[in-house]
């Protein structure tokens, strides 16, 4: 008994959570993570990040536990390239500057912490 299957060609598709294409590169995967930690954190901001009645220190730590999880859950094998970088590191300094309240002060042309 001999079974034929036939396989539809796609450009991408989802496996064990991850997006592969036929160029095998992470470029999709990438930016479907980062829309799905950027929904985690808006989601938690009003509950966590907003509330002056918690330390930074706390928010910083539901930061790790949450959209840091989201943003890296199965990427352990993935390479990364420049540009990977530089859309996390864009990310990253989003959430920051929203957590810690940092702003550019245009005088002294530096980073600096609301009070």
């Amino acid at each position: 008994m001999t079974l034929h299957f036939g396989f539809e060609r796609v450009e991408n598709f989802k496996y064990l959570g991850v997006i592969l294409n036929e160029d095998n590169s992470n470029q999709i995967d990438l930016q479907e993570r980062i829309k799905n930690a950027n929904k985690t954190f808006f989601m938690l901001q009003n509950f966590f990040y907003k509330n002056k009645n918690l330390s930074k220190k706390l928010k910083l730590r539901l930061k790790n536990t949450t959209t840091d999880r989201t943003l890296t859950h199965a990427s352990e094998t993935g390479t990364l390239t420049e540009r990977d970088r530089k859309q996390l590191n864009i990310f990253e300094r989003k959430v920051y500057r929203r957590i810690l309240g940092l702003v550019y002060d245009n005088e002294i042309e530096n980073w600096k912490l609301l009070t």
